[in-house]
């Protein structure tokens, strides 16, 4: 006997893909896990009544089960006791889902699996590749499956693939009025009501500089298609993550829903025994109270949230850079002329005027660094003769502790922004302090008042400078003082008038 099964509390696209994968296989029976949506089951009685057969799970021995066509799900605790013929010997089980992966998926011998908005899409794809003609009734019914799932194209997980999949629907018959009717999110008088009750129940936490509200409600029963009155919520209120736990009869029902990728509610539902998308996700919560729920939540987004990626966005780009070449003087041409304090100093070769690849960063030099060596009548020489080269680098995913950190902590004025070693701009002080601004209570005082603190060593690479510097002899006498002392695990330094000589250009044989 072979099965079509989707998840339980079933809704549009895992009817859809239902009787979509009943085209695929046409001697496999219908049978649903268990519930379905209110407006599936208004859908059934209404537009779909007699074109296919649905099966109830008591009139199935599942033990005669050989293949299990399961669609819109992988978890084995979504489809009730169906799970029962995973234990058959033997057993095909088929799989069709678009939902991310989770190690407590079943593992199928045929697996079809689509980053997509909805099963259906998938669905609509097989049938395009096999030249199955939809009738217009499945056409219709198909189309739901994408509309609901894709919130009519306004999920973030909707993709270009699921906007074909309609458009190739609507040419074969799908009746839009039908799918207007069943996808609605206009509130009843009742659902009003409960959206009413769900903002006074709704608290805010801050968790990593992302606000994620928490709403809560106790009901005497179930009521049906509740993700709505959230959906409404989260657009009322402009909210990027909402949680909703809702006390219904005898069990608890987590709903959630995130616009930014900071919050992944599909892997916070999965530790609650549920699933869905990184978007959009819920679960069923057992063996917990309200309260309990709810402290369990807040301990897995402390858990799961990652720090908001600020770095990209706030970054200033295109930069003012120099290359190694370029003289002191014409550095201090360009601070003068754009009125910055820092420059990036970048290769040469990795510089490309015809595709316009950003360069490496080699190091950067300082407007005082600039103004001294002028002032010692140095500002022929090229800036990579006094440029600091040990500089910390961030990606454009670093987050407002990251910049914290360097420009703060390490009190380093100007952060290149790197992605691939090459630079894509610079984050300065003014940038962090941007930031901030709104939240004075959290800044350093040393951010604003740096002279007032003694400033931190910097190192230079003084490989290149000695090598252009000294003769053979002088640095084959360097080199065998080094390795002595590496042997004897100790540092040997050269200190006194040679090393300030060395920073002047002149002269000095004199080694200390």
């Amino acid at each position: 006997m072979e099965i079509i099964t989707t998840h339980l509390n079933a809704d549009f696209d895992g009817l859809a893909s239902m009787v979509a994968a009943k085209r695929l296989y046409p001697d496999a029976e219908l049978v649903f896990a268990g519930s379905q949506e209110k407006s599936v089951r208004d859908f059934l009685a209404q537009e779909f009544n007699n074109i296919y057969t649905f099966k109830r799970l008591k009139q199935i021995d599942l033990q005669q089960v050989n293949r299990l066509i399961v669609v819109d799900t992988r978890q084995s605790s979504r489809i009730g006791r169906l799970q029962e013929c995973l234990q058959n010997p033997g057993i095909e089980i088929h799989l069709f889902d678009h939902h991310p992966h989770s190690s407590s998926d079943i593992k199928g011998c045929r697996e079809v699996v689509e980053e997509v908005g909805s099963t259906t899409t998938i669905f609509t794809r097989l049938f395009r590749e096999q030249s199955i003609l939809p009738t217009p009734d499945e056409a219709t019914l198909m189309a739901l499956g994408i509309y609901e799932d894709t919130g009519s194209f306004l999920h973030t997980t909707t993709t270009g693939k699921d906007l074909q999949a309609a458009a190739w629907l609507l040419e074969h018959g799908a009746k839009l009025d039908i799918v207007t009717q069943f996808v609605s999110y206009d509130l009843s008088p009742r659902q009003v009501g409960l959206l009413g009750n769900l903002l006074k129940n709704a608290t805010t936490y801050n968790i990593q500089s992302i606000e994620i509200v928490i709403a809560k409600l106790t009901l005497p029963e179930y009521v049906d298609n509740f993700a709505v009155i959230l959906h409404r919520l989260m657009i009322m209120k402009n909210l990027d993550v909402l949680f909703g736990i809702i006390c219904m009869g005898d069990r608890i029902y987590l709903i959630a829903r995130s616009r930014i990728p900071e919050v992944n509610v599909g892997m916070i539902a999965r530790d609650f025994g549920g699933g869905g998308h990184a978007s959009a996700a819920a679960a069923t919560i057992k063996d917990m109270t309200l309260f309990e729920a709810e402290e369990k939540l807040v301990h897995l987004l402390h858990q799961y949230v990652r720090p908001r990626a600020i770095a990209g966005q706030i970054m200033s780009s295109p930069v003012i850079t120099v290359t190694p070449e370029v003289t002191i003087h014409e550095a201090n041409n360009l601070l003068t002329r754009y009125n910055i304090t820092v420059l990036p100093v970048v290769s040469t070769k990795a510089e490309d005027t015809e595709t316009g690849e950003p360069a490496t960063v080699l190091g950067m030099i300082s407007r005082r660094v600039v103004e001294k060596a002028i002032f010692l009548k140095l500002g022929h020489l090229p800036v990579s003769d006094y440029m600091t080269t040990e500089i910390a680098t961030l990606p454009p995913t670093a987050t407002l502790a990251d910049l914290q950190e360097l420009i703060i902590g390490n009190r380093q004025r100007l952060i290149p922004v790197v992605e691939h070693e090459r630079l894509q701009g610079v984050i300065t002080r003014t940038d962090l302090l941007n930031i901030l601004v709104n939240d004075p209570a959290h800044l350093p005082k040393n951010l604003l008042h740096e002279d007032e603190q003694p400033s931190t060593m910097q190192t230079r690479n003084m490989g290149n400078l000695l090598a252009e510097r000294l003769n053979r002899d002088m640095m084959l006498l360097l080199q065998t003082i080094g390795s002595v002392a590496q042997e004897l695990h100790y540092s040997a330094y050269v200190v006194g008038g040679f090393v300030r000589d060395l920073l002047l250009h002149i002269k000095n044989s004199d080694l200390d």
